[in-house]
């Protein structure tokens, strides 16, 4: 299984209520119309929430983080090669240029960047059910991270794998984290391609982690505290958090064939 991470800015001229409305109403079902044209197993729309949360985290960081992006983008497929024969079959193509020319309407592609990734699980539930929709109380952090520039990616991912998702898993019940996944992405030609065709001029972060919480249960106290500061000190270990972002926002799954 892969994922296609697709962080969104919207186009200059569109508000943010623009921008979702367009994303979730039009782009959303021109997408399921083709998924079985591009081998998508499973889609889903990560709107962006206006909460002062953003700012607090990048606080906790010093301060200067990137701008929160608009929304993402996720894709899953079986594999590379299935996503990679599937577009270059003749409908493949076809779904490809229509919704190439759709996210033009409402984009700014050169200022989206997306890459191709393998998840680990961190901390699971069982069974897998947590989503972040707007009928709920839960809500899913995002937080896509750039590297020190004193390491490599490999070196940085397996840190963030090896010594930083344990850490996350040892606190999690304090920090009332509901599900916490890291997604790493991974060089590819494919990558490379898809971002040619769109014009990106972003570089590709490191990978993304994501947490579900439930806001509806309010958490307090010194154990909440030192677990923040403990996740925050170590995160400078390997992350680069001028390079980085974090934000806050919901779910909407327009595709699901699991």
């Amino acid at each position: 299984m892969i994922r296609l991470t697709f962080l969104l800015r919207r186009r200059s001229d569109l508000s943010p209520e623009e921008f979702r409305r367009y994303w979730f109403d039009e782009h959303g079902p021109l997408v399921a119309s083709h998924q079985g044209h591009l081998a998508i197993k499973r889609y889903v729309q990560v709107h962006t929430l206006d909460d002062p949360f953003a700012e607090a985290a990048a606080r906790a960081r010093g301060g200067a983080m990137e701008e929160p992006y608009d929304g993402v983008a996720e894709l899953w497929f079986d594999s590379e090669d299935e996503f990679r024969a599937a577009g270059a079959a003749d409908a493949g193509r076809a779904a490809g240029r229509a919704l190439l020319e759709d996210e033009a309407h409402f984009i700014d592609l050169a200022r989206s960047p997306l890459w191709l990734a393998h998840e680990y699980p961190q901390v699971n539930p069982t069974p897998e059910t947590v989503v972040a929709s707007e009928w709920n109380g839960v809500v899913k952090l995002y937080f896509p991270l750039r590297h020190l520039p004193t390491l490599d990616l490999d070196g940085a991912q397996r840190y963030w794998r090896v010594q930083h998702g344990p850490l996350i898993r040892r606190q999690a019940p304090a920090a009332g984290i509901l599900c916490y996944r890291q997604v790493h992405r991974y060089e590819t030609p494919l990558e490379a391609a898809l971002r040619d065709a769109r014009g990106c001029e972003v570089e590709p972060y490191t990978g993304h982690a994501e947490a579900w919480f439930d806001r509806s249960i309010v958490r307090t106290g010194p154990e909440v505290r030192a677990s923040g500061r403990r996740a925050v000190e170590d995160e400078r270990n390997f992350i680069d958090f001028a390079r980085s972002s974090i934000w806050l926002g919901k779910e909407r799954v327009i595709v699901d064939r699991w």
